[in-house]
């Protein structure tokens, strides 16, 4: 097998990937009109999608309670469900 197709040799020949920015290795800096575009572009989404956040947000919020107390939480449910079919 000839060297340069060996696996050591071609990884050691990949250097990562090539990025390609508008800054062309200058230090990036933000204009004013940019930062206050971008601000108005994110109120807007929150905007449109707070109902969504608000969701989601709640859905998390029973999630993490009922995921730290599982066993108890199946408990609950089996009492809850066994209570509900004697009733019927």
């Amino acid at each position: 097998m000839p060297a340069s197709t060996s696996p050591s040799s071609a990884s050691s020949q990949y250097a990562g990937p090539n990025w390609s920015t508008s800054s062309f290795h200058d230090a990036t800096a933000s204009q004013p009109m940019e930062l206050a575009a971008l601000g108005e572009h994110l109120s807007q989404c929150q905007g449109e999608n707070r109902r969504w956040s608000t969701l989601r947000h709640v859905g998390n919020t029973v999630h993490g309670f009922a995921a730290s107390r599982f066993v108890t939480t199946l408990a609950v449910a089996a009492l809850l469900i066994g209570a509900t079919l004697l009733a019927l």
